[in-house]
């Protein structure tokens, strides 16, 4: 067969397709080596942690409960993270995303908490119970609008109109969101918080231009290297008697034995639909819910778009931003089913996880959320990992803010 014959020079040829960010190792396809891949989705599953630990610690003892059902609870919410995790790589916007506790569910659930029909309950325990099953019926409500708005493709048409300079804000903001879990949570431990903060901008940032030989693995791996120097310096402090006379809330935030989710976490436990009994319904706790539900959609659609870019894929389609919205409202109906307190949203600080590494492999996470399920069935493990100090995850944050701020 003879050969296509060579186009004229007059001829308009198209431009030969070129990256969003040229520093993008591995794109959403191109998974690395599997040794590798593993430690990343490891490196994944230590960041998420931040988020996972920080909302069940807040709210409850709140609710009511003691170390048991707090570990049970953050247990719960790091496996159905895993489970949302696949979902939404799979068949969601099956980009490069890890599906997490959001912060921005905490608002509505204090208000649950706080409603006067749970005020006539003594005994602690059951107050948690009955505080749980309203989330849980919050929960369900709040979880068909993402489903309808995603599925039949009404978020389509607001995503189109969407413009380059209205998702600089829309990102920025989505940003701006880890402000509150960074800076200000470092200072509740400043010499912890402080050293993870330098280490990280260290490793990430100076390290690779400065080494000539393995320049790469510092900077692919920062957090790996940083949040094992800073915890062991925590655990000298701790042993070493530094917070022995501090306030209490000072050594629940510095020591590495205070969190309580060691002793308070089971073996092995899988966690099922309505293990803490069927959900409540009320009017108004559904309605506070629902329109935090909308919240989510605008923070998880900045994300999307944050994620696209560092993942080096094509400029993501408004139906993929709505199909991924509608498996999110989904990843919040399982939220309601098991009992997490808490609904689900892009993590914010995995994307700017990505922009540090370079990688965007979706594959990557996806190996991640592998390591979520495992190591919330086998609690004791996982409790080990969930019990490093919230300033070391604060100091991280810190970095990552500015990265998915950074992203448009």
């Amino acid at each position: 067969m003879a050969a296509a014959p060579p186009p004229k020079a007059d001829e308009l040829q198209p431009h030969p397709p070129k990256e969003q960010l040229p520093s993008v190792s591995f794109c959403i396809t191109s998974p690395p080596p599997w040794p590798e891949a593993v430690i990343l989705g490891f490196q994944h599953f230590i960041v998420m942690l931040g988020t996972t630990v920080i909302i069940p610690s807040a709210l409850v003892p709140q609710m009511g409960g003691g170390n048991e059902e707090k570990a049970r609870v953050i247990q719960t919410l790091l496996f159905v993270a895993g489970i949302n995790t696949l979902l939404q790589t799979f068949f969601g916007s099956r980009l490069p995303v890890v599906m997490g506790g959001s912060y921005t569910f905490v608002a509505p659930t204090i208000s649950i908490i706080l409603a006067g029909r749970y005020d006539n309950e003594t005994d602690p325990h059951e107050k948690f119970l009955r505080t749980m099953r309203g989330t849980q019926g919050a929960l369900i409500i709040a979880s068909t609008i993402q489903i309808i708005l995603g599925f039949s493709g009404l978020w389509r048409n607001v995503v189109k109109l969407l413009s380059p300079l209205s998702a600089v804000p829309l990102v920025s903001l989505v940003g701006f969101g880890l402000y509150e879990l960074g800076f200000p949570a470092v200072a509740k431990c400043v010499e912890i918080g402080l050293p993870e903060l330098i280490l990280m901008v260290a490793f990430s940032q100076y390290l690779p231009h400065v080494l000539h030989s393995g320049k790469g693995v510092f900077g692919r791996f920062s957090v790996l290297f940083t949040v094992s120097i800073v915890w062991l310096y925590a655990y000298i402090l701790t042993i070493s008697g530094a917070y022995k006379n501090a306030k209490l809330k000072t050594q629940a935030h510095c020591r590495v034995d205070r969190s309580g989710l060691i002793g308070g976490a089971p073996w092995i436990s899988v966690p099922y639909p309505f293990q803490w009994g069927a959900p409540t319904f009320d009017a108004g706790e559904c309605f506070a819910m629902m329109m935090t539900s909308f919240i989510a959609i605008v923070e998880s659609t900045g994300a999307f778009i944050a994620a696209s870019r560092y993942a080096s894929a094509t400029m993501i389609p408004p139906s993929i931003v709505s199909r991924g919205i509608g498996w999110q409202g989904i990843g919040i109906l399982l939220d309601s089913f098991f009992g997490t307190a808490n609904g689900t949203s892009v993590a914010v600080e995995n994307v700017g996880l990505l922009a540090v590494t370079h990688v965007g492999s979706r594959r990557v996470v996806q190996i991640s959320a592998g390591f979520m399920i495992f190591f919330a069935v086998l609690g004791k493990f996982g409790a080990l990992f969930a019990s490093i100090p919230l300033p070391i995850f604060a100091g991280m944050y810190c970095v990552f803010f500015a990265y998915v701020v950074r992203a448009v």
